[in-house]
């Protein structure tokens, strides 16, 4: 795989943590409004891949190849509004570090089940024996994030 890409969905999951704490934030400096804090962070990307896309030449062509598509290609706009609402709304009330580390572990069993079995027509690409074990790590580390304190703290009572 190339380090690259790999290095820019790095930056992605770090640009996801800080989203969600700014968002969170816009929407405490509001009034607790997090769907208009949503909509204000919708908007303005909205404003700057509009102008990304015109920089690239235009919609022309790929807005009327737009109306041949079927309804379920567009639920990727409501997912990610689901995701940004879901970010503001939670993170103040259970905290960055739990929110991101449930979106991580809800990220990599959706992702592990859309490759192996090719959901959505992506393509299949089999989880092996070695990912399934990542996969539990990963899971295990999630569970010890969000409750290891707690048993921690059981077990010197």
């Amino acid at each position: 795989m190339n380090l690259i890409l790999f290095l820019m969905a790095f930056c992605v999951g770090i640009a996801m943590s800080v989203q969600a704490a700014v968002n969170s934030q816009l929407a405490h400096a509001i009034g607790a409004n997090s769907v208009v804090a949503a909509l204000v962070s919708f908007t303005c990307g909205t404003i700057v891949l509009l102008g990304m896309a015109l920089a690239k030449g235009g919609l022309g062509g790929t807005l009327a190849a737009l109306a041949s598509q079927p309804l379920w290609k567009f639920a990727g706009g409501f997912l990610g509004a689901a995701f940004v609402f879901g970010t503001v709304f939670l993170a103040p009330r259970i905290g960055l570090l739990s929110l991101i580390v449930l979106v991580i572990a809800g990220q990599l069993l959706t992702s592990m089940a859309i490759d192996h079995f090719g959901l959505v027509h992506m393509a299949m690409r089999k989880v092996s024996a070695v990912r399934m074990a990542g996969a539990l790590v990963v899971v295990l580390g999630v569970a010890i994030t969000l409750f290891g304190d707690r048993i921690v703290a059981s077990m010197s009572r």
